[in-house]
């Protein structure tokens, strides 16, 4: 083996799902199912990386065939990493309940719909339950409670909360955020409607470095791929940076290069040329 062409060969790639592994319809397409299969064929790790939860990730990676004990995903923004065959969980950073209690006041104070994700079942504390909230429990494949707070079980933890709401209303909430918030929390965008609150520990970006750590894998043999804020952490790690055509301003200042929309196998582009070229 040419051991110097195999230092700049990618073996991990992380992929976003939501705007850009997925189409809009949420949907794998073909040729993104052919290039992810023709990289895991090389030996290179396909490393779904999502806000959703791991029961979000599931059916897709049934899908791509990604089922085994070498085969990883990152959830929850990178609040949990598992190991898919075993469902040993790598790393997990859960919030607590006085995290809840704290951020579900923060909301109510500024008038946005709040839900909390305990892994296994999202809940909301607003009565008149957003119709994102409705939304990401179906895209999540979590059922979905509302909850009083005097209701809720004090023992819980959660692996990430979230203020969701109209985006001209979540936006002129996040003008007014609490430095309390951000000062304990990573508090990010993942789409125009949905602002994530999780550990400062966690994210894409040090979850990846976590497990590529794991495996053995060096940054520089890293791609990831996005198109919203809370992909940011992950494309400054990585050796190889993609921006999605679709992706937002900021990911495209940070990327290292750009490829189409999900509209237009954005995905497949890429992997077709850093990973099967």
């Amino acid at each position: 083996m040419d051991m110097g062409r195999r230092q700049s060969t990618i073996q991990l790639v992380a992929i976003d799902m939501d705007g850009t592994l997925l189409d809009p319809a949420h949907k794998l397409t073909a040729r993104a199912k052919q290039a992810i299969a023709q990289a895991r064929a090389l030996g290179v790790h396909i490393v779904l990386t999502s806000g959703r939860p791991v029961s979000g990730l599931a059916p897709f990676l049934q899908e791509l065939g990604i089922t085994g004990n070498d085969d990883y995903c990152i959830a929850c923004n990178g609040g949990l990493v598992q190991r898919i065959g075993t469902r040993e969980t790598v790393v997990e950073f859960p919030l607590s309940f006085d995290d809840f209690l704290y951020c579900e006041q923060v909301s109510r104070q500024l008038g946005v719909h709040f839900q909390a994700l305990d892994g296994h079942r999202l809940y909301t504390t607003n009565q008149d339950i957003s119709r994102y909230t409705v939304i990401d429990s179906h895209l999540s494949h979590v059922p979905l409670s509302y909850r009083r707070v005097q209701d809720m079980d004090p023992s819980m933890s959660f692996i990430k909360l979230m203020m969701i709401d109209e985006p001209d209303v979540l936006d002129a909430a996040i003008t007014r955020l609490p430095a309390e918030l951000t000062e304990r929390f990573a508090v990010l965008k993942s789409a125009p409607f949905f602002l994530e609150v999780f550990d400062h520990r966690a994210g894409k970006g040090p979850s990846l470095q976590r497990l590529a750590e794991h495996l053995g894998i060096d940054r520089a043999n890293v791609m990831a791929i996005g198109d919203q804020e809370n992909d940011l952490t992950m494309l400054k790690f990585a050796g190889t940076s993609v921006a999605m055509g679709n992706a937002i301003d900021a990911v495209k200042a940070v990327a290292r290069y750009e490829t189409a929309p999900n509209t237009d196998e954005g995905v497949a582009r890429a992997i077709e040329r850093f990973v099967l070229a």
